[in-house]
């Protein structure tokens, strides 16, 4: 029988020695550290390195010690103990994940961490870490917390006018540019009244604070370009500037490395950007929206012969994942500044900043943004370099310009898939994409309809390929639709030869087609007298005429 016991520790596993009985409150320290962790499971009765040796005689009664966790944990925790039957008996106490701090009875707050040889352990939690952990379960909004010390004439009217003139260049909410400074800035919340003085909050300060004072309050609003030729740093720029001037600083310095190429459409020229500046500005923006300002770090812009990396300090927000990264519902981890970069224009107003990202990519045909790099302690966004597809550009302008609407993103990435795999199913296509097969099937219904794709077969065998319009080569077309159905009688009376006679079955096995084609296209075989029918229909068998 296969143990039950985990080969190593990592985040989620501990072991814990109990030959000299484990003392209750070493117990709960490990609770407690993965309980504000992601959870995991403590196995007691088992050394660091693997092995079993059993739970010390005062532990075989397991049966309170549930009880005792929660009592000495607050808020309470609720575990799950499993006694192990193994060489030696062993007690798996399974921590569940809390969406608050926990702290044991006595006052101690532990996490879990890596070390830097990969191994795992428990740290104490301290105060700074406290305001990140609520942060990332989106109990506190550090931006709208009010700056400790600041004054409000620590924000720069420079700055402000900075703001205004964005509401304007990026269609803002225009009233915002009717109302006095004072109101403007406790419209956006970039003000809050202590004792009826007017203080910055966070998302005030680092949208309007002056230079120095920013250094002062917020060491860890950092921003960084870096240019690398090969191995060479062609450009290394750091600085300390309130938001608004950072985002602008940073969009120049990419701009500039941003080389277009024109390609014609009938009257018209497209300018096609190495990087689309849509989804570059939506990336940055993102990077500072989202970032943990609890956190020692800076926003990195890297460019290299690769492509184009964003990097910000704080993993994913709870519930953020690359798998769902399309379609969970939006939230950040600073709301406050979030709502603000949104009505001033400078954000994607749905919170889908993330969509425009990808649709800067797969409009022009290119591979997809990367997030893969990303860890718990930052986000990294990698956009690559690649020669677009212009064929793909022009068909998509095509049906943007005869609906007079963008082709939605789901469209988009469904027409990367089989751009790439050249045939695929729904289901196929909905895994690739992390799409909910529903969502996805009524994709492939508009794309059909609009003429984009094709759908060849029936039923659960019902597989989608590029339309002849969407195929710069009509050879690749054809091979795609017709080939398959020409050689179909070939490689059933191949099969036939070699095992003798062949059944339905065996041909939807063979062709993967589904059962009403294996029908009709064994009764057509049969009609010409290609193959002979032996049996009755439903446990028919057929064999070659020859």
């Amino acid at each position: 029988m296969k143990s039950a016991i985990p080969q190593r520790e990592t985040l989620e596993i501990e072991f814990k020695s109990d030959l000299k009985k484990l003392p209750d409150n070493d117990i709960v320290d490990a609770v407690v550290a993965f309980a504000n962790t992601i959870g995991g499971t403590i196995y007691l009765g088992v050394e660091n390195d693997g092995t079993v040796t059993g739970l010390h005689k005062d532990h075989r009664d397991y049966t309170q010690l549930a009880a005792y966790i929660a009592n000495k944990t607050v808020p309470p925790v609720s575990v799950r103990v499993e006694l192990l039957e193994e060489t030696l008996p062993v007690l798996a106490i399974h921590v569940p994940k809390c969406r608050s701090i926990i702290a044991s009875s006595v006052g101690k707050i532990q996490r879990r961490r890596i070390k830097a040889d990969g191994t795992p352990e428990n740290v104490p939690m301290y105060p700074f870490e406290i305001n990140t952990r609520l942060s990332e379960l989106s109990l506190l909004d550090f931006s709208a917390q009010p700056v400790p010390g600041a004054r409000y004439q620590d924000l720069d009217p420079l700055e402000r006018e900075r703001l205004r003139k964005i509401i304007l260049s990026y269609n803002g909410e225009k009233y915002l540019l009717e109302l006095p400074d004072d109101e403007l800035d406790k419209a956006l919340q970039l003000v809050v009244t202590v004792e009826d003085q007017l203080v910055p909050t966070y998302a005030g300060m680092l949208l309007l604070g002056k230079q120095e004072k920013l250094r002062e309050y917020m060491p860890t609003a950092e921003s960084a370009f870096l240019m690398m030729n090969g191995t060479e740093v062609s450009t290394n720029e750091t600085f300390y500037l309130p938001l608004l001037s950072a985002i602008e600083k940073l969009l120049d310095f990419v701009n500039v490395r941003n080389p277009e190429q024109e390609m014609e459409m009938g009257m018209f020229r497209i300018s096609i950007p190495e990087f689309d500046k849509r989804a570059v500005r939506e990336a940055i923006v993102n990077a500072f929206s989202h970032r943990d300002y609890t956190r020692l770090g800076r926003v990195l812009v890297r460019m290299d012969a690769d492509g184009l990396t964003i990097t910000n300090p704080g993993g994913f927000i709870e519930g953020v994942t690359i798998q769902n990264i399309l379609n969970v519902e939006p939230h950040g981890r600073n709301p406050v500044l979030a709502d603000a970069l949104k009505r001033i224009g400078l954000a994607e107003r749905s919170g889908r900043g993330v969509d425009r990202i990808y649709e800067g990519s797969l409009r022009y045909g290119r591979d997809l943004p990367d997030y893969s790099e990303t860890s718990s302690t930052s986000v990294t966004l990698f956009i690559p370099r690649g020669m677009p597809d212009k064929h793909m550009v022009s068909l998509i302008s095509e049906q943007q310009q005869r609906t007079g609407v963008p082709v939605p993103l789901n469209a988009l990435l469904a027409l990367n898939l089989l751009r790439r795999a050249r045939r695929m199913t729904a289901v196929e296509i909905s895994r690739e994409a992390n799409i909910p097969e529903s969502k996805m099937r009524a994709t492939l219904e508009y794309l059909t309809e609009t003429g984009l794709i094709e759908a060849i077969g029936t039923g659960r065998g019902r597989a989608y390929i590029l339309s002849a319009k969407s195929y710069k080569d009509p050879v690749k077309y054809v091979r795609q639709t017709d080939i398959d159905q020409l050689r179909y009688p070939e490689l059933v009376v191949k099969l036939a030869r070699q095992k003798g006679s062949i059944s339905r079955k065996d041909v939807i096995a063979l062709l993967h087609i589904s059962p009403p084609q294996a029908y009709r296209l064994l009764k057509k075989m049969t009609e010409d007298g290609t193959l002979i029918q032996q049996g009755n229909t439903r446990g028919a068998h057929y064999i070659t005429n020859e």
